[in-house]
């Protein structure tokens, strides 16, 4: 059965969803989930949120979907620990840190893969279940087919969202709310830019990034077919009259396997930008995708007949079987739960009766009124000797108290004993200064100054060497090469890179720079060896421990540290950050350029975003493909703090080229060399110093 996964951003919306026929709910408890702008919900209510749960047979999955910080541990690992004396049902994460705290704590607890996580393939997937996952949320930016695919080669379970909202950039690989106002959506404060409007070239009303909402709502047969396990519901941050409306709508749609125009409406009427759509789904990207909210006047009526789905009195979820004994000297009832649990309590011995005898009917009719608690009586067997009388509140006494004793048995949850975190040691980082590492994105960047200078490691994108194997010979030569792959590499084109990498093995290179999970089963396969890349969102010490035991070469930290976490962080494989370049901000399956033209002509050029303050966004491709990245329009710039980065026990800086031509790599490579000063121009130091908030 595909299971109905709903939104909990207040016990409200709890109440809500599970009124509504959700199977399970997803919650966040204080601030280690990626809503923080939810009411979400205290150690104390969660307690009391997976009893309310529990005893109607719903699930809890616990949100530690963000990128948790050093100093920020201990309280997580309290919060893992409460969580798990609470009975959650499931974690889901997306810190390679956090997923190894939960492992080591609460081993029997499941953990899932967010879909901040950006598992889009196959590999990725299998290598989450190496680590002991045992679902993964995709990416929300894969078809059918994909989908599919996943689901018939998967050995753990695959949920994916059905219904909400739509990020531009795939989950956990946006920064832009963090360049621009210090607000991360890896952190869970993501400030919301692509629902702002922006111009191509300059500043105009319209709205690039602005997706419609998801709605498979006619599509689940299909996802219960393929071997999809569960159904996200988005909307943490919405109103509990939406939960109300968008649950019970799927609830429906799964019990009767079909949808109306009236059910469609409802889902309208609840909350749209411009409709909805389904077109990563159905593999039709652009124009037709986009929209954005627009202010409509409020259905009061609408809005209350959603609130009396869940305010007043309780949905008999839960089937329970009765069975009663009446004889002289004896009452007894016994109630037993789907889970075979069993509750029995004696009442007040009959009396022989004097006008009219209690009968089975009659009996049966009074235990079966539970109305008003989560139970339906599916079934009462009575035994009654004849000519005994009982009064209809001892009857109701008695129902009354073996209900309560079930509620409060099937709110219980044995908890095995808990483990603690492993200490991860200091290990010994260098003592000199970082070597510089050197990114470029077009061959014409590779200068005969970058050359002479002799990088540590040149990374250059894989397509650039692949595609011309008398370049690529001849730059072996003369600098240690790494291909840097695609960050988004979906399983129909995992044949080709690996084509690709061998090619690039055969001419001695031995690396390659990744920056998704999935793309590490597939470099091994093929004889390479990974170093790890920004897109990996490593944020930790205990992260850093999980990349050293995947055996990566090095580690590229997260930009969204702050020097003093870098500094800090145990360093069990060698580090580096980047210290020049315009940081990619998002990475999207639509095609920012044919948004402006209507065509697909990426691969002539770049453009730019312009938001309503005059800020520039460039736009390239990624690699060779179709998909855009959106870079900051200021460069991240440490060249001239040479002495503060080389406290940072790390191995190496990077610069990295993207739209600069090669006069101007060559100026930065001269400043980067000599010290001497320069004008950057438009630039940041990034939140290397001021942080996230």
């Amino acid at each position: 059965m595909l299971e109905l996964l709903a939104p909990a951003g207040s016990m409200e919306s709890l109440r809500a969803a599970v009124q509504n026929g959700a199977n399970a709910v997803y919650l966040g408890c204080g601030i280690y989930n990626a809503r923080q702008g939810a009411k979400n919900f205290t150690p104390q209510a969660l307690t009391e949120a997976v009893k309310y749960c529990h005893v109607r047979d719903v699930a809890v999955h616990l949100t530690l979907n963000t990128l948790v910080s050093d100093k920020e541990t201990q309280e997580l690992v309290q919060l893992i620990r409460h969580a798990a004396q609470s009975g959650v049902d499931a974690f889901i994460v997306q810190d390679l840190g956090v997923v190894r705290l939960c492992r080591q704590i609460a081993p029997h607890i499941p953990i899932h893969g967010s879909t901040q996580m950006t598992i889009h393939s196959l590999p990725g997937v299998l290598l989450c279940a190496a680590w002991g996952l045992s679902r993964v949320v995709l990416s929300r930016e894969l078809s059918r087919e994909e989908i599919r695919y996943i689901c018939q080669n998967s050995p753990i379970e695959i949920e994916v969202f059905g219904h909400g909202a739509l990020c531009m950039c795939y989950s956990g690989q946006c920064y832009l709310s963090a360049a621009i106002g210090g607000r991360s959506g890896n952190r869970g404060r993501c400030a919301q830019p692509c629902r702002q409007s922006y111009g191509y070239g300059r500043w105009q009303n319209q709205y690039p990034l602005s997706l419609k909402d998801s709605c498979l709502v006619r599509e689940l047969k299909e996802l219960e077919q393929m071997g999809v396990a569960s159904l996200k519901l988005e909307g943490r941050m919405k109103r509990p009259e939406y939960v109300a409306a968008v649950t019970g709508i799927y609830r429906k749609a799964l019990d009767t396997h079909m949808v109306t125009r009236d059910m469609e409406k409802t889902l309208l009427d609840a909350f749209n930008r411009q409709g909805f759509t389904q077109g990563y789904y159905d593999g039709n990207l652009g124009g037709e995708m986009f929209g954005v909210r627009e202010d409509t006047r409020e259905n009061a009526a609408f809005f209350k007949e959603l609130r009396q789905t869940y305010e007043t009195g309780e949905t008999p979820l839960v089937p329970i079987r009765f069975q009663a004994v009446v004889r002289p000297g004896l009452t007894q009832l016994t109630v037993i739960d789907p889970q075979n649990r069993v509750c029995t309590a004696q009442g007040p011995a009959p009396e022989t009766a004097r006008v009219a005898e209690l009968t089975k009917e009659v009996l049966i009719a009074r235990l079966t009124k539970t109305g008003g608690t989560p139970y339906r009586c599916v079934e009462a067997a009575v035994e009654i000797e004849p000519g005994l009388s009982l009064s209809a509140s001892a009857i109701n006494g008695l129902r009354r108290d073996v209900l309560n004793q079930l509620t409060a048995l099937r709110a219980r949850r044995d908890v095995p004993a808990l483990g603690r975190p492993e200490r991860i040691p200091n290990y010994r980082t260098p003592q000199e200064p970082p070597a510089y590492n050197i990114q470029v994105t077009t061959k014409d960047q590779i200068t005969g100054r970058l050359l002479k200078m002799q990088p540590n490691l040149l990374y250059v994108p894989l397509h650039l060497l692949t595609e011309d194997a008398a370049f690529t010979r001849d730059l072996v030569k003369k600098v240690r090469v790494c291909p840097v792959l695609p960050r988004v590499v979906h399983d129909g084109e995992l044949a080709r890179l690996k084509e690709q990498l061998r090619s690039l093995r055969a001419l001695g290179i031995r690396e390659a720079l990744v920056g998704n999970l999935g793309l590490l089963l597939p470099v091994r396969e093929c004889g390479m060896h990974p170093r790890g890349d920004f897109g990996l969102n490593i944020y930790n010490s205990a992260a850093l421990q999980s990349i050293r035991e995947m055996e990566l070469r090095s580690q590229c930290l997260s930009f969204e540290m702050t020097l003093p976490q870098i500094r800090d962080a145990k360093k069990g494989l060698p580090c580096e950050i980047l210290a020049y370049g315009r940081l990619p901000l998002m990475i999207t399956e639509n095609c920012l350029i044919r948004g402006r033209t209507g065509q697909c002509t990426c691969h002539l050029g770049s453009a730019k975003l312009v938001d309503k303050t005059g800020s520039e966004f460039p736009v390239i491709r990624d690699g060779n493909t179709c998909r855009s990245v959106l870079l900051n329009g200021k460069k991240l710039y440490w060249l001239d703090r040479q002495e503060d980065l080389a406290r940072l026990g790390l191995w190496a800086v990077r610069l990295y080229f993207t739209t600069e031509n090669p006069q101007e790599v060559d100026r930065v490579l001269s400043a980067c060399r000599s010290g001497e000063a320069m004008d950057p121009g438009s630039c940041t130091r990034g939140l290397y110093l001021r942080g996230l908030q």
